[in-house]
């Protein structure tokens, strides 16, 4: 068992519901505040509020409170686990393919 295990299961954990997923996409284009995060999606805002503690305590996303005003942010590299558990499931086969790909691309004569 890979030494990340506890932290790849949380996270899978965390991306297994369609609203957190969601919510992950949306903060991988800026950081937003918690009402911003909600008007797109129609659960009362406590509902939402489980679904970001979840992604916290997963290790996805961080959150500063301003007064009243939470602001929540995806973590830099939070993704990085599931990336490497991933690369480490592709067989020998799609190596050789890249390879093959990589190859043909290089080998490939230039038109004039």
């Amino acid at each position: 068992m890979p030494k990340y295990h506890d932290e790849l299961d949380a996270v899978l954990r965390a991306l297994a519901d369609p609203t957190r997923r969601a919510v992950v996409e949306r903060l991988a284009k800026s950081p937003a505040v918690v009402s911003e995060l909600a008007a797109p999606i129609s659960m009362a805002l406590p509902s939402l509020m489980q679904h970001l503690c979840v992604l916290e305590n997963a290790g996805l996303v961080t959150s500063q409170k301003h007064g009243r005003v939470r602001t929540v942010s995806l973590r830099p590299g939070a993704l990085d686990v599931l990336h490497l558990w991933l690369g480490e499931q592709r067989t020998p086969a799609e190596h050789q393919a890249d390879r093959l790909g990589i190859h043909m691309t290089c080998t490939t004569p230039k038109e004039n």
